[in-house]
């Protein structure tokens, strides 16, 4: 039986809205799971339907901010060489049905938020403003566009903390902003290099940034996220100190595919695809819940 060519259309239409969504993105909102995970809750069943659920809330909100942002975008995301694939730029998907699908996801997503919490509802509208401020104003400032992405993973990380009723750690924050500002940084060097043989950027701000200035806030950013990562282990558990060789080696691999292969503009497809930093998560996972499980120690 042949697909009648309306069917075929629609069919091509659901899978430009799911592009829209940029699925393989939801993947930043494990940190949701963080206060789950290191406050020991990951064995009560309700603790993970709430953590769950703020994911789920948190994919759709985040969604919403990425459809009105390709959406105002279009134009310049056309003349990117990965950009211009997307589905509002590509003009697969029509700005009018972006729009309400953005509609849709934000209204949804606030709407489980509430149903988790009223504070959970309060973080996922702040998160959404802070995407909103980004889309349409900072992240056409140098420094400040990165800033800003990272104080998403901080609102990320203190909902997942209420979601699962525990108060997360001033270390925890503080590693979790700091390794975001060590991806954003990153993924402005893959930018530069990926556009640098173009005749004009697609992003205002990137003119002002420079191989070197990125090498130096890379520097920094990195030793804070050590630091940090490594305090936040002895306040917690001092048994947690055995994760650091997997933070180092995860740390110095990404620097290594930036570095040396010109990876890091999709920070979220680099982490994906490189076999070496998806083991040492594996056994970065194993190794935490091992210790939170038998080790004696302090509790978040």
């Amino acid at each position: 039986m042949v697909k009648s060519s309306d069917d075929g259309d629609n069919m091509a239409l659901l899978k430009a809205m799911l592009d829209a969504m940029r699925p393989k993105q939801w993947v930043k909102n494990v940190f949701l799971f963080a206060a789950l995970v290191f406050a020991r809750k990951y064995l009560e069943i309700d603790a993970w339907t709430q953590a769950i659920m703020g994911f789920a809330a948190f994919s759709m909100v985040s969604s919403s901010g990425y459809i009105f942002n390709d959406a105002r975008d279009r134009e310049a995301d056309a003349l990117h060489p990965k950009k211009k694939f997307r589905a509002i730029a590509a003009g697969r998907l029509p700005v009018n049905i972006a729009y309400i699908e953005m509609v849709v996801l934000f209204s949804c997503g606030l709407g489980l938020a509430w149903f988790i919490s009223p504070w959970f509802f309060a973080l996922a509208f702040a998160y959404f403003i802070n995407t909103m401020s980004y889309s349409l104003f900072f992240k056409n400032f140098v420094i400040l566009d990165v800033m800003f992405i990272a104080m998403g993973f901080l609102w990320r990380v203190a909902a997942g903390a209420i979601a699962v009723e525990v108060a997360p750690s001033p270390w925890l924050l503080m590693c979790t902003g700091f390794l975001s500002l060590f991806l954003g940084f990153n993924k402005r060097r893959g930018e530069i290099v990926l556009v640098k043989d173009q005749e004009g950027t697609t992003r205002k701000n990137l003119e002002q940034y420079s191989e070197t200035l990125v090498s130096e806030l890379q520097a920094i950013t990195t030793s804070g996220t050590i630091i940090s990562y490594g305090l936040y282990t002895i306040e917690n558990n001092q048994w947690l100190m055995l994760t650091v060789p997997h933070v180092l080696y995860g740390v110095f691999r990404y620097i290594y595919l930036v570095t040396q292969h010109n990876e890091g503009g999709a920070p979220d497809e680099t982490l994906l695809k490189d076999k070496p930093i998806l083991l040492t998560g594996l056994f970065y996972v194993i190794t935490i819940f091992a210790v939170l499980q038998f080790a004696p120690g302090n509790s978040l």
